[in-house]
């Protein structure tokens, strides 16, 4: 299996020892299911690999923002990578150190970055001129200094899907590499600014070790530079973006990957940084659903499940392949099928073309979609999002009740 701690066990898919089946039946589907094992795990693999350099791991909270999930990785020691005051106060709120938070994003409201301040965050990773002056007017305001970093582009193809390449100077975030040394030098020169460190992060699901290799080598470079007028840089983020197995891919060895980055800061009194999110709770998690209808077509099979693209919206937003599995395995003949779900568009699918045994009624486990899965469900159709739970030592734990129609309409007000 794809998704460490799941087994099958008397034709029953079983997630660290809890049948999926049972869990169905006490919380229902559509709903996401997470191996606390897995995410601590995955986390402690970066801290071992990483040993010699104490790096400080800034979890990134949008791959999966649930309380639960914040709160067993800030147990752990993790620091947060945030894009949003959303964000910063759901990591509060699970008893994550503000004073080991990140705060990242192209469009930082100034709002956001007086709250920011006022918790005291590590950092902002700055990533326009135009917020350099506005972090640096609300701190004069506040009275403080705001610690940033720039988030070089350093126009480095990840070799990923476009929609998640963000280190091409075509994308919008960060600023150009060849501009870096002339914005460290204004900013040393406002009174609101301390500068901290230097940061970039080229894309997301990036499974080779060269993309990385050349970002590091490039930021070294303007280290260099900045070293050279006078510009000292106390730490070096390296972002995050580090893929899983969804299929077929082969993803760097995280042994590989420390060892180049430790390599190449060996020697320099940099602290390091890094922001991985779908590498800690991607293979984390599954999505249960169930069959409701088998429909057989002319050209094609298929599976309609409860589950949609509003639970998922992964295969739609980007072709994306997620491996599915039987929760009951039959011994007959399996059929191909397209897996869709009940939204009313034809991108309402979660998989293309799997052979699967199945019958109406039949439960399906969506593999790998511990990240990007909830965070980006929504209720089109009006349709309740999914509940959430964690699997711990044989017990399966509500960490997210099922929305109630009551909870989508809370916020409307009628007016004719």
């Amino acid at each position: 299996m794809l998704t460490p701690h799941l087994t099958r066990e008397d034709s029953q898919l079983r997630y660290e020892s809890v049948p999926l089946a049972a869990i169905a039946e006490q919380f229902g589907t559509p709903t996401y299911v997470y191996s606390r094992s897995a995410i601590v795990e995955n986390f402690r693999e970066y801290k071992n690999a990483f040993a010699s350099s104490a790096p400080l791991i800034c979890y990134a909270v949008k791959a999966n923002s649930t309380l639960s999930v914040l709160a067993l990785l800030a147990s752990e020691g993790a620091g947060f990578d945030i894009v949003s005051t959303g964000e910063l106060k759901r990591v509060i709120a699970a008893g994550g150190d503000p004073g080991k938070v990140i705060f990242s994003g192209v469009a930082k409201r100034a709002d956001e970055i007086a709250y920011a301040l006022s918790q005291k965050i590590y950092c902002f990773n700055v990533e326009s001129e135009a917020e350099l002056h506005r972090v640096n007017t609300v701190a004069i305001d506040m009275q403080t200094r705001a610690r940033i970093t720039f988030r070089i582009n350093p126009d480095v193809d990840p070799k990923t899907h476009p929609y998640i390449s963000t280190g091409l100077k075509s994308n919008k975030f960060g600023i150009a590499h060849t501009e870096a040394v002339r914005l460290y030098r204004l900013a040393a020169s406002m009174h609101g600014i301390e500068i901290a460190g230097i940061e970039c992060h080229i894309g997301s699901q990036i499974t080779e070790l060269g993309p990385y290799a050349d970002a590091l080598k490039r930021l070294l470079g303007l280290v260099d530079e900045l070293s050279a007028v006078g510009i000292h840089i106390e730490h070096l983020d390296l972002g995050g973006g580090r893929g899983i197995v969804y299929g077929d891919e082969s993803v760097v060895p995280m042994s590989a990957f420390a060892d180049e980055v430790q390599r190449q800061l060996a020697g320099r009194h940099l602290k390091l940084l890094l922001e991985p999110g779908r590498s800690i709770v991607g293979n984390a998690g599954v999505l249960v659903t169930r069959v409701e209808y088998l429909k057989p077509g002319e050209s094609k099979n298929f599976a309609i499940v409860d589950a949609g693209m509003n639970d998922l919206l992964r295969p739609t937003l980007y072709d994306a392949f997620h491996p599915v599995e039987a929760v009951l395995s039959r011994t007959r003949d399996a059929v191909l099928y397209d897996i869709v779900g009940p939204v009313c568009e034809s991108g309402d699918w979660l998989a293309k073309a799997r052979a699967l045994a199945l019958e109406p009624g039949d439960l399906i486990a969506v593999l790998c979609t511990g990240a990007y899965g909830m965070v980006m469900a929504s209720n089109y159709n009006t349709r309740n999002r999914p509940c959430e739970v964690m699997v711990d030592r044989g017990e399966a734990h509500l960490i997210r009740e099922r929305e109630s129609f009551e909870d989508l309409i809370a916020h409307e007000r009628i007016v004719v």
